[in-house]
């Protein structure tokens, strides 16, 4: 909208002009008459506009700008309309922060603001409790500097917060927290600290009982499993009415002895969140042994398993926990491929790693499928693995066994077309020839 400054100028004009004409009529000189106006109306003028500076450097919230008439007075009046206005918005605004400060102060998590650089801001009175921090003494100080944990500074430096952090409290090594950083604005940094101790101790009842129980049922399985070979044994001895019935009994044994076997493997492996030994592993003669064991359970499917895998290629890591990871992704491709189908096992390195896929032409999973498949217990269809005499147990085996060895499991699959699975292990985790040598 375009301003109409022609009016007010005429107006602010008019008053030092008649005003230097009348004077002009009285002593008989119009020129200096006007020009005396003129220049007393600019003095005014700048009179006012040093009251606004004045106003502007001292400025206080609070405190109106000066009184004025006319064009000056229009000028004050519309610079206290906007202080107004203004502190009207401020109020509200700070009306929000304080509700918002309010309830976050009310969390038991902790919440804290962090600048781009990783320094404090803000944080809610949870923090203090969980992480020690300290208002208002510790505002602007590095968030390293005061959370001083290995990890949590490794956390910061790669800057990679997709997935949480859990760490012991700087205040109780018994007090459990889970870290989670979300990035907002320009590189600001919201982390958010709870108290996960309960959950940690829920999760280690269930390890115990897991174990403790696996433990327990092995010596009857064990005795039952006894007596029952030696009964079979003797088929000819026995009734042919019961004979049926032991065998059933002891498939049935057997396939208790794998659930326990795996229960127990995998409390093993949860029991630590890294190898506690680290030996090189030649993984090609690991799996050509994987390999002969596949095709005599493919038995009479005759299925067709191929093996590419570089045989200089070298791993850090634990022998037996790698052999039961990649012989479960083979086992599996075995039990689920229909018969006459084809197996591809693949050992391959570059700048990325190490790798190893398992591909199949079996029966395939829906996508729904893929998030869960390495939770224990978890099956896709529940009779069919019964059929085939799988515990549920065998992706999260696999699961724990890479995480052990800094590697991560990729799954891809497609109804009717078959699955891919790829171990990837990263450069870090690899070893040399010279190294297996002298390890042997």
């Amino acid at each position: 909208m375009k301003y109409n400054w022609l009016g007010p100028l005429l107006r602010s004009l008019v008053p030092p002009i008649a005003a230097g004409l009348l004077l002009g009529l009285f002593l008989g000189d119009y020129g200096w008459s006007l020009a005396g106006g003129l220049a007393a109306y600019l003095a005014w003028h700048l009179y006012q506009l040093i009251r606004l500076h004045h106003w502007l450097k001292t400025y206080q919230p609070d405190e109106p700008p000066p009184d004025g008439h006319g064009l000056w007075g229009e000028v004050f009046d519309g610079l206290y309309n906007i202080q107004r206005r203004d502190q009207r918005v401020r109020g509200r605004l700070q009306a929000v922060i304080d509700r918002v400060q309010e309830s976050t102060a009310a969390l038991q998590d902790a919440v804290i603001m962090l600048d781009a650089e990783g320094n404090l801001e803000w944080w809610n009175r949870a923090a203090e409790t969980l992480l020690g921090l300290k208002t208002p003494q510790d505002s602007g100080q590095p968030i390293t500097n005061l959370v001083r944990h290995p990890q949590f500074k490794t956390y910061m430096a790669q800057s990679d917060f997709t997935n949480a952090l859990e760490l012991p409290s700087p205040l109780n090594d018994r007090l459990h927290l889970q870290l989670q950083i979300t990035r907002y604005g320009n590189g600001e940094q919201l982390m958010l600290v709870r108290d996960v101790t309960h959950v940690r101790q829920l999760e280690q009842m269930r390890k115990d009982f897991v174990a403790n129980v696996s433990h327990e049922l092995r010596t009857p399985l064990t005795v039952i499993a006894g007596y029952l070979e030696p009964l079979l044994d003797n088929a000819d001895e026995v009734n042919p009415r019961w004979r049926r019935p032991l065998q059933q009994m002891q498939q049935q044994a057997e396939r208790m002895k794998h659930l326990l076997d795996d229960l127990l493997l995998l409390a093993r492996l949860e029991a630590s969140d890294s190898l506690q030994a680290s030996q090189p592993v030649a993984v090609a003669p690991l799996l050509q042994a994987i390999v002969k064991d596949a095709q005599a359970l493919s038995g009479t499917n005759d299925h067709r398993i191929l093996l590419d895998a570089e045989p200089h290629l070298v791993l850090k890591g634990n022998e037996a926990e790698l052999s039961s990871a990649f012989s479960n992704l083979v086992f599996n491709a075995v039990k689920y491929t229909p018969a006459g189908g084809e197996i591809r096992i693949r050992w391959w390195g570059d700048r990325d790693g190490a790798h190893l896929s398992v591909q199949d032409t079996g029966i395939g999973i829906e996508s729904r499928h893929l998030t869960r498949l390495t939770e224990r217990f978890y099956r896709v269809d529940a009779s069919r693995s019964a059929s085939t005499g799988g515990t549920g147990l065998g992706l999260a085996i696999v699961k724990h066994a890479l995480i052990h060895h800094n590697g991560r499991l990729e799954i891809a699959s497609e109804p009717g077309k078959g699955s891919l699975f790829t171990c990837h292990f990263p450069p870090s985790q690899l070893a040399t020839r010279q190294a297996l040598g002298n390890a042997s």
